[in-house]
């Protein structure tokens, strides 16, 4: 489905206070307000936005509760659809998963993924349980698949999902140590799917890591509409399907795959 008019959107370039979600919201809360004021509709958080990216699993999953709740009623109060990172409980036997999720307007959740490459080079692999499924939504015409930071490593996610997204939102804590192939790996992944990428990282310091944003939105062919770096700000932009739609219809990029030959040389 084609968008009627283009999508307002909005990342949140933020630090986060080290496993403090009171803190942490007390500052994003007027972020989301500014984003609303400014026409945003669907404004996104960063990965494990209200804690940091800590491989205290269990301990942050007890916040799941209040963290999930704030979230719902900023997107309600605001009227806008609100996209965040959060540590989710899970069974008995499980471990905890690392979850991106989507409230609409009217507060309701619309939207839960469970990032399914955990950071093994960071130990995230010991604390948290990899998920196995990856939803899509369609905000106001626009179609949106939501990831998790290290899954932007895994061009396999995003081509299994190419034909039915026309953004990709990347939610983030990533190092500034990398910070170069956080840039370059948005554009790749938005000029390889012919779509919008919109990549939402912290800045700060947390857990003994810096972190610089470089947060930023790209257009279908990797052009970058709006970036940032460095410090907390808004990443302002429009997102249109139509625009995604026209430029697959004139290159044939996505339809020159060979899916049936790429499962052979498995």
């Amino acid at each position: 489905m084609n968008a009627t008019h283009p999508l307002a959107v909005a990342g949140i370039q933020t630090d986060i206070h080290w496993e403090d979600p009171a803190a942490t919201l007390a500052d994003v809360t007027p972020a989301i307000a500014r984003a609303a004021a400014a026409g945003a509709r669907l404004c996104v958080l960063p990965e494990m936005f209200a804690t940091g990216f800590s491989m205290r699993a269990e301990a942050l999953a007890q916040h799941h509760s209040a963290i999930a709740a704030a979230c719902a009623e900023l997107a309600r109060s605001h009227g806008v659809w609100l996209l965040g990172g959060l540590v989710q409980p899970s069974p008995a036997g499980e471990r905890p998963r690392n979850a991106a999720v989507i409230w609409g307007p009217n507060g309701d959740e619309q939207l839960r993924y469970h990032k399914i490459h955990p950071f093994t080079f960071g130990g995230e692999h010991e604390h948290y349980d990899g998920g196995a499924a990856l939803p899509t939504l369609t905000i106001e015409g626009v179609r949106v698949t939501a990831l998790v930071c290290y899954d932007l490593r895994f061009v396999e996610l995003f081509r299994a999902r190419a034909d039915q997204t026309d953004l990709f939102c990347v939610i983030a804590n990533w190092p500034e140590a990398r910070w170069e192939h956080w840039a370059t790996l948005l554009r790749a992944r938005a000029i390889e799917c012919q779509a919008y990428v919109l990549g939402v990282n912290r800045v700060g310091e947390g857990g003994g890591l810096r972190y610089r944003g470089d947060s930023g939105l790209f257009g279908p062919f990797g052009e970058p509409l709006a970036t940032a770096s460095a410090q907390e700000t808004l990443v302002l932009g429009h997102v249109d399907a139509a625009r995604v739609a026209e430029v697959r219809a004139k290159t044939s990029f996505l339809r020159d795959r060979r899916d049936e030959v790429y499962t052979m040389l498995r």
